[in-house]
This record gives C-alpha cells, structure tokens and sequence, in this order.
C-alpha cells in the first residue's frame, strides 16, 4: 500500500499545479496615454477549458473594455507589440467602477487559445466591447504549457 500512495502522489500533485494555472503581469501599452494601467491575468485550465480572470486598475472610471487572447503577430517579436490577430472566442467585456477598477471573467476552449502569445486590454467604445485602440494594457503569455 505504502508503495501505491509513492506512486500516485506525483501524480496527484502534478494535477495540481495544472489547476493552479498561470499568473501573469499586465503592463501600460502606448494607446494607454496618461493612463496608468496595471494588474494581472491569471489563466487556470479546467477540463478543456481555460478560465481567465484579469484585475486591472489605473483605468478611466465607468468606462467600457475589452480584452482578448491574440496570437504571434509579424510586426515585432515582442508580443504586445507584434500587432498579432485576436481570438474573438476569449472576448470579455466590462465596465470599470468609479474608481477605474476593471474585473474580468470569462472561459474559453483550450483548444481554441493554445497558440495565443498575449493577452491585451483595450477600451471599448461600447457595451458590446468593440475596440477603441489597439490596447492600453497587455501581457505576454504561455498557454502551450498549460
């Protein structure tokens, strides 16, 4: 029995940190201007599908946004500045509280974001999340290891 338990509690644990997922860092982008946007992403696996909370602060109070997964662009290696195609299927939309805080919450197809190599922020010019700019906040991510 002793011997069984060795076995599978790698396992188990290996489990786990998939379920912890992926904690990333958003930073300010160009489009931002005197906006200081900053806060985090975080990206958990669960079944085949990949579930995304992300906290911005620094925003515009009670306005719209929208944010996406997008893939590897040409225009740079970097990837909040490769200009890379959004994955429409990972849209979500919210509206910032009187003091520019932005939650949101959203599930995806992992199949759908496995090639994604950044998530960006932009603000909306409606409640539909159609976008404004090209992002004032942005984070490189790893879903492929998910």
């Amino acid at each position: 029995m002793p011997r069984l338990l060795a076995l599978a509690l790698p396992l188990v644990l290996g489990s786990c940190t998939m379920m912890m997922g992926s904690n990333y860092t958003l930073g300010k982008q160009p489009a931002a201007g005197d906006l200081t946007p900053g806060g985090t992403v975080t990206s958990r696996m669960s079944g085949d599908m990949v579930m995304t909370n992300a906290r911005v602060m620094g925003l515009r109070p009670n306005q719209f946004y929208v944010a996406h997964y997008h893939t590897q662009g040409a225009a740079s290696t970097d990837p909040c500045s490769s200009g890379g195609p959004a994955i429409m299927s990972s849209k979500v939309v919210g509206q910032t509280d009187a003091g520019g805080m932005l939650t949101l919450t959203g599930s995806v197809a992992r199949a759908d974001v496995m090639n994604a190599t950044y998530f960006n922020v932009h603000t909306a010019s409606d409640a539909q999340g159609t976008p404004a700019d090209p992002g004032v906040a942005c984070t490189a991510v790893r879903m492929a290891g998910m």
